[in-house]
């Protein structure tokens, strides 16, 4: 979001309300946009409707952040704003308004092979790929195949492509992954009880057990199994 806003704004408003407790009072308050613009500019910078991004960052961390864009929405539609979050958390915050047909979703995904191509400077053998019927398919075959042993093993998250990118070592490569993993561990605590998370836990952790399976359903009833018999 914050590269997004700097290349494509004059100016970026960042706030993080897992960080900044001022801020989420700042819209607790009340839904009048007026006011918390006026609150936005006291603690940060004059807000120009037509080069400056506001980016709500953590979202599940301020429920009336989130019913705000509402009231933006309907009130003050000419104020850029971006928010992001985790839905496990915006989905377990009792009694908070969401914006529901206010506002606009934008779904992030993993690379998929042919955006790691081209994340790996490889994009001239995209336009081959997409051409099946070329004879070079098959001259560039073991090529292809080695670049998708690769893909298998980097995956195509973000941060894990540009570690190889930038060390070409596969064992930082792992760590960011693992990291990435205990990352997602962890959010599942911010949120529930531990009676919950320790559902949730058995879950995760059933997987990559799963994945492996002939039956590609995912079945529930083998967690709730693993969870008595500990």
């Amino acid at each position: 979001m914050k590269e997004f806003g700097k290349t494509e704004y004059k100016k970026v408003i960042y706030i993080n309300f897992e960080l900044d407790k001022l801020m989420c009072d700042l819209f607790s308050i009340d839904f009048n946009t007026k006011r918390i613009i006026e609150g936005l500019e006291l603690t940060h910078s004059k807000i120009n409707t037509t080069n400056t991004l506001i980016i709500l960052d953590e979202i599940q961390e301020c429920p009336k952040a989130l019913t705000s864009l509402k009231y933006f929405y309907e009130n003050a539609p000419e104020y850029n704003i971006v928010a992001a979050g985790s839905l496990l958390g915006v989905a377990l915050h009792e009694n908070s308004s969401f914006p529901v047909g206010k506002v606009d979703f934008l779904d992030l995904y993993p690379l998929s092979f042919m955006e790691f191509l081209d994340a790996i400077g490889e994009s001239n053998f995209i336009e081959l790929l997409n051409n099946p019927k070329s004879p070079n398919i098959k001259v560039f075959k073991e090529k292809y195949i080695e670049w998708l042993k690769k893909y298998y093993y980097i995956g195509g998250m973000p941060e894990v492509v540009s570690t190889f990118l930038e060390t070409n070592d596969f064992q930082k490569v792992r760590k960011v992954q693992e990291n990435i993993l205990e990352a997602y561990t962890r959010d599942f605590s911010k949120h529930i009880s531990s009676t919950g998370k320790l559902k949730i836990d058995l879950l995760w952790e059933s997987i990559p057990n799963q994945l492996t399976q002939e039956n590609k359903k995912f079945v529930y009833k083998k967690n709730e199994i693993g969870s008595k018999s500990r």
